[in-house]
């Protein structure tokens, strides 16, 4: 098992959401953290809500411009040492359709969602190989298997995640490196608010689904345990689970035929 218990924790798109729930339940299992995203203000805000800020340090970035992965990864173990357990949260969303989701709105969701991943692991990575040990977490998505109106980009880089990490957890898997990628559903955070339009402007606006998903700080508690199980996937969703085994088992044109009759933003 994975024991957070005094181990160094990366976590990313720690502002808000399930970046600040997995914080949370990190710092109360006794982690030292380093706190990544983009406004220094709300990463103050969750450091100072930890049950011991002294062991939490805030390194800013915008992971959509990572210029030099290297001097950040060493920035952020400058805090208290090599890092344990990188867990790859940030994410953009979208809400356009795929004939209104132009290359630059791709690119810039690929960005954040799947090369910033990436990059961080690929930076954190010899490290962990060298002493033995060490564990990449990777938020991904129910649409890392499904698929559905207005997510392309979205679900495209969310599946490349897949592809990526499994791979590397065949590689890696038996010189002390676990993996763990994990597949929420609906959680109640900003992410639809933050999702890109067809101009590249915020969706600014909470979906119906995402009101009533589940709470970020559930999301994040089962995230932990299933790292601390060194479960190699899980999917933390409500009835949209059903969706992705619906997928897996029953024909391809089926699944099509029923994504085509959801109602989405």
């Amino acid at each position: 098992m994975t024991d957070l218990t005094g181990k160094v924790v990366w976590i990313t798109g720690a502002s808000g959401g399930i970046g600040e729930g997995l914080a949370l339940r990190a710092a109360e299992r006794g982690a030292k953290l380093v706190l990544t995203a983009r406004r220094e203000t709300e990463l103050m805000r969750v450091r100072n809500i930890c049950p011991r800020p002294e062991d939490v340090a805030v390194l800013p970035c915008d992971l959509a411009q990572l210029d030099d992965v290297d001097a950040l990864r060493e920035r952020a173990e400058s805090f208290f040492g090599p890092i344990d357990v990188l867990a790859n949260n940030a994410g953009l969303s979208q809400r356009t359709l795929t004939m209104d989701t132009s290359m630059d709105i791709c690119r810039r969701i690929m960005e954040v969602d799947f090369f910033a991943p990436v990059a961080l692991s690929r930076a954190v990575l010899p490290g962990m190989l060298e002493r033995g040990q060490g564990h990449i977490v990777v938020v991904s998505s129910v649409f890392g298997h499904i698929a559905m109106a207005r997510r392309s980009a979205y679900a495209a880089a969310k599946h490349a995640l897949h592809g990526y990490f499994d791979c590397a957890r065949v590689e890696l898997g038996d010189k002390g490196i676990r993996f763990t990628t994990v597949c929420p559903g609906f959680v109640s955070t900003q992410v639809s608010v933050n999702a890109l339009t067809a101009s590249g402007q915020p969706f600014g606006d909470v979906d119906s689904e995402i009101a009533g998903g589940m709470p970020p700080a559930v999301c994040a508690e089962r995230i932990w345990r299933a790292v601390e199980r060194n479960r190699p996937e899980a999917i933390i969703a409500g009835k949209e689970a059903f969706a992705v085994y619906f997928k897996r088992f029953l024909p391809l044109t089926a699944y099509t035929a029923f994504a085509r009759r959801l109602k989405v933003h």
